[in-house]
């Protein structure tokens, strides 16, 4: 019942596409734009930089928080409490990718995913910000960036989870990482545009208009 609970709050947090809010506030439909995706990425190129920057750090927070209050909340029970954790983050980003108003059409859960980041493990995330930053630098391809975070954050998951970091209890680590995986996969299955792009080298780069 904790992570059904956990899994619908998210789901609701994730209802807030912060992407879509914001263009309407400035007379513009994001969904009409671009890719046509509600996220920061596609709202950074159609609306430029501040516009982009504000609608990440939106969806970045509507997963930080939720996230937070959970680990607040289940605070005397530590062998289960970041297994909540990921289950609110997963309803968040399966709101934000999947809103049932817009069609069940939204963003693609990077922003939201980075909120889950921070509350799990700053360790993880510094690897993370660093690739991206570096990928992104190099190539100026989002979606690569993006799929390196994800595959990252698995990895750490993985990693810390099995040596004990994060307090899971044993019967409950196989869950731990499939809810981790679900997060990644989610993530590549919104990406799967993306990567046949990337594979035939026409994806598209950032700066330039779609």
């Amino acid at each position: 019942m904790e992570r059904i609970i956990c899994l619908i709050a998210g789901y609701a947090c994730g209802l807030l596409q912060t992407g879509y809010i914001y263009s309407r506030m400035h007379h513009v439909d994001i969904r009409k734009e671009g890719s046509g995706n509600s996220g920061s990425t596609n709202v950074l190129r159609v609306m430029g930089v501040k516009a982009g920057a504000t609608v990440f750090f939106g969806d970045f927070l509507k997963t930080l928080i939720p996230c937070l209050v959970v680990r607040y909340l289940f605070r005397g029970q530590p062998d289960v409490r970041n297994l909540l954790v990921l289950y609110t983050a997963l309803g968040v980003i399966l709101g934000h990718n999947y809103p049932f108003y817009m069609g069940f059409k939204g963003g693609k859960g990077i922003a939201a995913t980075a909120g889950l980041l921070v509350a799990m493990d700053l360790r993880v995330t510094a690897v993370c910000l660093i690739l991206f930053i570096l990928i992104v630098a190099v190539t100026r391809y989002v979606s690569l960036g993006s799929l390196v975070v994800v595959t990252v954050f698995l990895a750490g998951m993985i990693f810390f989870g099995g040596r004990g970091d994060y307090g899971i209890a044993s019967q409950y680590l196989t869950e731990f990482y499939i809810v981790s995986a679900c997060v990644t996969g989610l993530a590549y299955w919104r990406h799967r545009a993306n990567i046949v792009r990337l594979v035939h080298g026409n994806e598209n780069k950032i700066g330039s208009k779609k």
